[in-house]
């Protein structure tokens, strides 16, 4: 690349050695007092003339189960001519490979810039080791077999969250990922304020602390979001009902780990005769549970207050000193469980509508699954959650329009709908939320991308005319989303947003599963099988499964609190291809600080958690 400047000179800094996320920086400066074409550059890419990318044969990287569709797609270059057919190798106990298929692949058109093709192999049914060969260019293997499936998720339940349960001492062996975190949680922040990670605090604080004023209680439960340490209450309420419908549609039964909350210890690969899942839902219930307590509703979240602590990489217990902010004290001093370091986390505390109906969300459903692990919790999150619900029912919420981000919903009337279906159920059919959901069907329509799911898990306690005016959204539903994944060459709807979109593939395959099952003659499983199979490695650029750990070939360099090491965390699943405009898919494996596509949630990994056990259910069905 050359880079010419008409004007003012150029300086290029390599950055590499003042961050580990830096890189190459070229900079002019604007003279003092221009005004017009102060700064004029030439950018000119050096071009090889009709070069072609090399094809690139995307799959799952799990593999497939004998009686589902197993279809490959082949990203070519415009420029490159290739065969109009494939290979199916069979791997041989001696290690030969034996040719079992070969077909003519099926032109899907172009996606962006490049052309897509389909090599059909669901004729193929004989569990084994298997290889797809296409222009001299070969995969690594993959399995067909009836137990393809079996192990899927289970590293996002047993290793990927508890690492990020906050305020705990987590060990893995003989590693400590962090001893316990954030002890000093928290201080009101101040009002007015624009976060630089978004947060955002307007004139009033909604709480009854003062400005810097120390917030007791808030040092319980909670995952930290991401690659950074913040606790985001939407997204942690996300995981909570993401693990309730799990345990409720799929048991979920697994028993990996060993968590201590009283103790503040998590112990990965140690099993303690509880429920992994039941466990991760407590510890997210603990901090939505603390936040109401306090406040009487749900805040937006927890977060650094600097710029230096938020870029922390390693151990989340060194990112505060643990001690209670004393003004005081010298910074450098500390007496007793009090220090001078102003390093404690600001609680965003602003009353959302949406964020009370996503807590009410995640604790109504809590109460239908925590009994059997702690009842008195249980019970509590069930009056909070009815609480919460009822002070957002008087409001008046704009109608939003329909959702098409790569994260869920988050208009209030969609989380409304969310959050009186679990009541519904939790409630098993008390007449208020029935009522409130026969006339919140107009939202279902507008959202049913994003709701369907829920819509149809509330049949069986509505009556004939719900299901009737249910199924009439469904078949409208259907010819749209039938109509916008036709325009991509993988079945599912790619976000091209500034963040990419596997979390929006995997709530599109539950959601999708769900409604199958309540009315199979739409909606097929290849909706939910689709989704699966982008997650793991049939999506644009490269075959890499979204998932670490998950498959032959997965992405093992991602922006987690590990990062810096060039690492990853096994279960994660990051964002996946991102669109850059006009027309680049594009998706970096190996430098991990490109968060838009590198970095692990803690809600897109329960949302996959979700969409796998969905998709191994669908994959059960037979064709």
């Amino acid at each position: 690349v050359t880079i010419v400047s008409d004007k003012t000179p150029i300086a290029l800094y390599d950055a590499r050695n003042r961050a580990q996320n830096g890189w190459f920086v070229v900079r002019s400066l604007v003279p003092v007092g221009a005004k017009d074409e102060a700064i004029v550059w030439h950018v000119r890419p050096n071009v090889t003339p009709n070069w072609a990318r090399d094809p690139m044969i995307s799959y799952n990287q799990a593999g497939y189960t004998p009686q589902r569709n197993k279809v490959a797609m082949i990203e070519l270059d415009p420029n490159f001519k290739g065969p109009d057919d494939a290979e199916l190798l069979r791997l041989m106990p001696d290690g030969s490979k034996q040719s079992v298929l070969r077909g003519k692949i099926t032109p899907k058109g172009k996606w962006h810039r490049y052309n897509y093709s389909a090599f059909d192999f669901s004729s193929v049914r004989e569990p084994g080791l298997y290889m797809i060969s296409y222009a001299g260019h070969t995969t690594t293997p993959f399995s067909i077999a009836e137990n393809a499936y079996s192990n899927i998720w289970q590293p996002s339940l047993d290793t990927f969250l508890p690492k990020q349960m906050d305020h705990m001492g987590i060990r893995e062996g003989y590693r400590v990922w962090s001893a316990p975190s954030h002890l000093d949680d928290a201080r009101q922040a101040p009002a007015n304020i624009v976060h630089f990670d978004g947060y955002k605090m307007g004139e009033s604080l909604d709480s009854p602390f003062k400005a810097g004023e120390r917030i007791d209680g808030l040092s319980v439960g909670g995952w930290q979001d991401a690659g950074d340490y913040d606790i985001q209450t939407g997204d942690n309420s996300w995981v909570v009902r993401d693990l309730v419908w799990g345990k409720e549609l799929f048991g979920l039964e697994w028993d990996e780990t060993s968590v201590d909350e009283p103790a503040r210890q998590v112990e990965i690969r140690k099993p303690d005769g509880q429920q992994d899942s039941l466990q991760q839902i407590r510890h997210g219930v603990r901090q939505l549970l603390a936040q109401y307590k306090i406040f009487g509703h749900a805040i937006r979240g927890i977060i650094d207050p600097t710029l230096k602590q938020y870029t922390h990489l390693g151990d989340a217990s060194s990112q505060t000193d643990g001690k209670f902010y004393d003004p005081t004290l010298g910074e450098n001093e500390t007496k007793g469980d009090r220090s001078g370091k102003a390093d404690d986390r600001w609680a965003f505390t602003t009353d959302q509508p949406s964020t009370n109906l996503y807590v009410a969300t995640a604790l109504a459903g809590a109460a239908r699954t925590l009994p059997a692990l702690d009842a008195p919790l249980a019970a509590e999150a069930l009056s909070a959650a009815k609480a919460l619900w009822a002070r957002e029912q008087g409001k008046s919420f704009p109608a939003a329009a329909r959702h098409k981000g790569p994260f869920p919903v988050r208009a209030p009337d969609a989380v409304n709908v969310q959050a009186t279906i679990e009541l519904l159920l939790a409630t098993k059919g008390e007449k208020i939320y029935k009522d409130r959901l026969m006339q919140l069907l107009p939202v279902i329509d507008v959202q049913f991308d994003w709701v369907g799911g829920a819509a149809a898990r509330a049949i069986p306690l509505m009556d004939a005319s719900y299901r009737k005016q249910l199924e009439a959204i469904a078949v409208k539903a259907k010819a749209r989303i039938d109509n916008e994944i036709a325009n991509t060459p993988f079945g599912v709807p790619i976000s091209e947003h500034s963040w990419a979109g596997s979390i929006q593939i995997a709530t599109f395959g539950t959601n999708m599963y769900l409604i199958h099952k309540a009315f199979p003659k739409i909606f097929s499983v290849d909706y939910t099988l689709n989704a699966l199979d982008y997650m793991l490695g049939r999506h644009p650029v490269n075959n890499v499964s979204l998932v670490s750990t998950i498959g032959t070939r997965s992405q093992l360099v991602a922006y987690g609190h590990n990062r810096a090491d060039y690492s990853f965390i096994a279960g994660g699943m990051v964002p996946g291809p991102l669109v850059i405009k006009p027309d680049y898919p594009e998706f970096k494996t190996d430098w991990p600080f490109l968060w838009f596509e590198n970095e692990y949630t803690v809600a897109t990994t329960s949302a996959y958690i979700l969409a796998a056990n969905a998709a191994t259910a669908a994959a059960k069905e037979k064709r």
